[in-house]
């Protein structure tokens, strides 16, 4: 065994717990733990780490049996890039297999820093390990000792810490222990998931109607990744809704929070009669409000321009009597394409009350692919790389975005005024996104800690001439909410079974906007462990409140 061998796998013994530990040394500057959680975080995993360093005589093999623990701190500094705080969350882990690839592909492109530097930091060792088995290098037994005395007295004194702690909860403060718990419950939502006919198939609302409008037509568009500030009928100094601005029997509400940043729950709530209180898994137990129209007696349709993902969101869809994702063709499509099918629907249901969902694709990223070319109202929008110094033309890219869904709600309204039949259409969107608002550099959505601008969403409500004539009432009660704090999870259900007159044990007048018994709700966020949390404790900072108080809207 030549010298040099043995001094670079010495060498080795001691940086890969060095190189293990720099997640949990970032997650204590970042994270609001107590000192002792924070010692614990980082005396706790050093003796883990130094002890399997020096489980091997051939200490080649320990830095392969520490590549699984590599990944998940490579996954975590990527994280860190991404949102510069939290731990690898469960929906991070759920975002992932309900993702489709080219969402991924997109992001990857993005994320070349993190991956050059996660590469930098986890190849050494590995490649130093795979040289030191294929040589059969072995470690001195004097350093091997040396470790494993230091690696004992550093889990003594990590144990006498944590004991210190009232409630001690590795499960949320102790990387990666935190992360194969998340793990662990990314598993257990997902076999619910898989479970969800079993589960739900005695399920029923138990809906009816006494008077239904034969002719009637409700619709709910959902939309993705809707920023509520850059909408001009939300005040936006830009004529982003330069055609919904000029609509007869339009309301636009401009305080209105989603209490989940991730579209696998969002929408679920959005379309469900809970609320994030009680969601965790009783929402695997209920149907979506599909089913509620049904029962009552409409024909139901799903019309989405998003790809299946095996989620609660695919299975809602396959309530209706007809669904159709534009996507199974396995081509990318437009918004503006699920108003034909929607048109041929409206058409075969005629002399049938009827209730649509339209899934958008919005202002998802990557924004510039969101629109064709004739909408490019906002130059130069060409940015599609991930940066604050790009910001002007992510903007300007996302206007553009919000210009199309504006013509695409547009669209379905036409198309439904030409039926001349009683309609309503509720819009609103399952969440926002940062695009490099403050000093935080935060892009995107889905951060285990939300901010204002994920949470803060747009919603508008129009009802046809016809409906007009029926609802007078409901339509001048719901303009009388517009400048109401309004929960869309909280809302949405309700508003839209008041509207069509549809009773159930689970609707609640308190709930819908088109009622004067509304009741705004305490804001919520549906936390990474399904709980629901105030504003306050959810982890947003001084400068999200301020925006919300310049909004006039409440935070608790």
């Amino acid at each position: 065994m030549k010298r040099s061998d043995s001094i670079l796998l010495s060498v080795l013994l001691w940086l890969l717990p060095v190189v293990l530990l720099i997640p949990n040394v970032a997650l204590d500057i970042t994270e609001c733990y107590t000192p002792a959680e924070k010692v614990c975080n980082i005396l706790l995993p050093a003796a883990a780490w130094l002890a399997l360093s020096a489980a091997f005589r051939r200490g080649g093999l320990a830095a392969l049996a520490a590549i699984p623990v590599m990944v998940l701190c490579a996954f975590q500094i990527v994280l860190f890039f991404l949102y510069g705080q939290s731990i690898i969350a469960v929906d991070m882990f759920l975002n992932v297999v309900t993702t489709n690839v080219g969402e991924v592909s997109e992001l990857l492109r993005n994320l070349v820093m993190a991956i050059s530097t996660v590469l930098v930091i986890y190849l050494p060792p590995i490649v130093i390990g795979v040289l030191a088995v294929i040589k059969k290098t072995q470690l001195p037994r004097q350093g091997r000792r040396a470790a494993l005395i230091v690696a004992g007295a550093l889990a003594v004194s990590g144990g006498i810490c944590a004991a210190t702690v009232e409630n001690y909860t590795p499960g949320r403060t102790l990387f990666p222990v935190n992360v194969i718990s998340n793990i662990a419950e990314a598993v257990h939502r997902t076999e619910m998931s898989k479970a969800y006919f079993e589960t739900s198939k005695d399920f029923a609302f138990g809906a009816r109607t006494a008077a239904p409008d034969s002719n009637a037509v409700y619709v709910l568009v959902i939309g993705e990744t809707a920023r509520a500030d850059n909408w001009q009928l939300n005040g936006y100094g830009r004529p982003s809704n330069p055609r919904l601005s000029k609509r007869q029997g339009l309301i636009s509400f401009g305080k209105v929070l989603s209490e989940s940043n991730t579209t696998h729950k969002s929408v679920p709530l959005l379309l469900s009669h809970l609320g994030s209180a009680e969601f965790g898994d009783s929402i695997y137990s209920v149907k979506s409000i599909i089913t509620a129209f049904g029962e009552a007696g409409y024909a139901t349709a799903w019309l989405s321009n998003q790809h299946r993902n095996g989620s609660l969101i695919d299975f809602f869809g396959d309530e209706a009597d007809e669904h159709h994702f534009l996507a199974d063709d396995g081509c990318e499509h437009l918004d503006m394409e699920l108003v034909g099918p929607l048109a041929e629907i409206l058409n075969r249901n005629s002399g049938r009350p009827l209730f649509v969902v339209l899934h958008t694709y919005g202002s998802h990223f990557n924004y510039k692919s969101r629109y064709p070319e004739e909408y490019e109202f906002f130059t130069p929008d060409n940015s599609t790389i991930a940066s604050a110094d790009n910001r002007i033309g992510l903007i300007n890219a996302y206007d553009n975005t919000v210009a199309y869904v504006d013509a695409v709600l547009d669209s379905v309204m036409t198309t439904i005024e030409k039926t001349h039949r009683p309609a309503a259409v509720l819009y609103v969107a399952d969440h926002g996104e940062d695009i490099f608002d403050d000093e935080r550099h935060r892009f995107l959505h889905a951060s285990p800690t939300p901010t204002y601008w994920q949470l803060h969403v747009p919603m508008v409500l129009w009802m046809s001439e016809p409906m007009l004539a029926k609802q007078q009432q409901a339509f001048d009660t719901a303009m009388s909410h517009r400048n109401s704090d309004i929960s869309s999870s909280h809302t949405t259900f309700h508003t839209l079974m008041h509207l069509a007159g549809i009773e159930a044990a689970v609707c609640d007048t308190t709930a819908s906007i088109a009622s004067s018994a509304y009741l705004p709700c305490r804001p919520c966020f549906l936390n990474d462990y399904n709980e629901a949390v105030d504003l306050r404790t959810a982890g947003m900072t001084a400068g999200d409140f301020e925006q919300l108080a310049l909004r006039g809207m409440r935070a608790n």
